[in-house]
């Protein structure tokens, strides 16, 4: 399909540049919050509210987005990011800070949870042929992580900026959000060249979802397990965990998850070759579980070279079931349907975890042992057995058929 390759490099470049934002602001986030004097329960509340908002924004968009063209969308979005970041970097009390977090897109997390998600997927099923699609969401995924990681080296330059500019550290971390907001004006530029028309195709009706309900609600289900789990573990509170155990430097955490980015960058590639060998779901759970394992031992480990280390490992084999996710859900259910699967699969990523780093900061201020990691793991491991339990025998049918030669 010739026609859908500038719109799909449309979406890897706003991708991009959103999870740039995103790897230094989720990395900045509970330093800024600790240098205004909020506590690590407050920290943990504020990363609460912004998924909270993210789900009920995502759940809107499934519901009501049909009729609508993706462009008009995506653009309100980016206009939503520019006030997220020009808001943090206004203000400084906790109230109206936690008011942007439930409206904004700020994303606490290595992964993508805002209200641009089910629109790009949604847009990029559309556009990918069937056999590419898997490989369409692995280079979605891809420029994702490869530029949040870049990001994330990126949290470093407020301590850099900082004396060189003869300002101060808070300051110099208000100039980011600032950043945050003009990349949002890019963004907007990009995706006006979208083509304006484009939808999904299906009218708006009560009920979005008919034959494929059954099986979406299920996989919301376990998805929000997962989620709940990975909220523990959002990028921000693994990062106060650092601070606070180990008196990790910015620019050390900066380059750390700089590399566990790279790392589960390379993952989404090999996740492409092993889902064409043993099928999505088998993907999704015999990588996702050993990935899970690492992070229930990370508090056992006395040393930060051991916590690096098992970190490292979990990065090159957790983040394969996220193309692969995407791709499933999105093969499973008719084309009509998928703005609204997209987006309830979606929005357990950011409601059921929404709760848990309020549960991360509650529990990091009682104890720096690092007990949220091991309930995420222990939950996420749950949602590994359970998802191979109820779906090995669901597969798209060209997974089926070529499983079949």
């Amino acid at each position: 399909m010739a026609d859908s390759r500038s719109p799909i490099r449309r979406l890897l470049v706003t991708r991009g540049l959103r999870a740039f934002g995103d790897g230094y602001v989720s990395l900045l986030l509970p330093l800024f919050l600790l240098d205004l004097g909020f506590s690590p329960l407050e920290v943990g509340i504020v990363a609460t509210a912004t998924l909270l908002g993210s789900g009920v924004l995502t759940l809107a968009v499934g519901r009501y987005a049909a009729p609508f063209a993706f462009r008009s969308l995506l653009i309100a979005a980016t206009a939503l990011m520019a006030g997220t970041g020009i808001g943090f970097a206004a203000l400084t009390a906790f109230w109206p800070l936690l008011a942007i977090a439930v409206v904004g897109t700020l994303n606490p997390s290595n992964g993508d949870v805002s209200v641009f998600l089910p629109l790009e997927h949604a847009l990029l099923a559309r556009l990918a042929e069937d056999e590419r699609r898997t490989a369409v969401f692995a280079s979605y995924s891809l420029t994702g992580t490869l530029s949040a990681a870049v990001g994330a080296l990126a949290a470093g330059l407020p301590a850099i900026a900082a004396p060189a500019l003869g300002v101060s550290l808070r300051a110099a971390m208000q100039g980011m959000f600032v950043l945050y907001a003009l990349l949002a004006f890019a963004a907007a530029l990009v995706y006006r060249g979208l083509p304006p028309t484009l939808s999904s195709g299906a009218r708006s009706t009560a009920a979005p979802l008919a034959e494929s309900k059954r099986r979406v609600y299920a996989l919301a289900a376990l998805f929000s397990i997962d989620a709940f789990g990975g909220g523990f573990v959002v990028q921000s509170m693994v990062a106060l965990w650092l601070f606070q155990r180990f008196e990790m430097p910015l620019a050390a955490a900066g380059t750390l998850f700089f590399w566990t980015g790279v790392l589960s960058s390379i993952s989404y590639l090999a996740a492409v070759r092993i889902a064409g060998r043993i099928g999505l779901v088998n993907t999704m759970v015999f990588t996702h579980l050993p990935a899970n394992l690492c992070l229930v031992a990370i508090p056992f480990v006395p040393s930060l070279g051991g916590v690096i280390a098992l970190l490292l490992v979990r990065s090159a084999l957790s983040q394969m079931d996220v193309p692969t996710r995407s791709s499933y859900v999105m093969a499973i259910v008719p084309p009509a349907e998928r703005p609204a699967a997209a987006s309830l699969t979606t929005v357990p990523r950011s409601l059921a975890s929404a709760m848990s780093p309020f549960l991360s900061g509650w529990l990091l201020g009682l104890s720096s042992f690092g007990w949220p990691l091991v309930a995420a793991g222990a939950l996420k491991i749950v949602y590994d057995l359970l998802l191979l339990a109820s779906f090995r025998r669901v597969r798209p049918p060209e997974e089926a058929s070529r499983l079949r030669r």
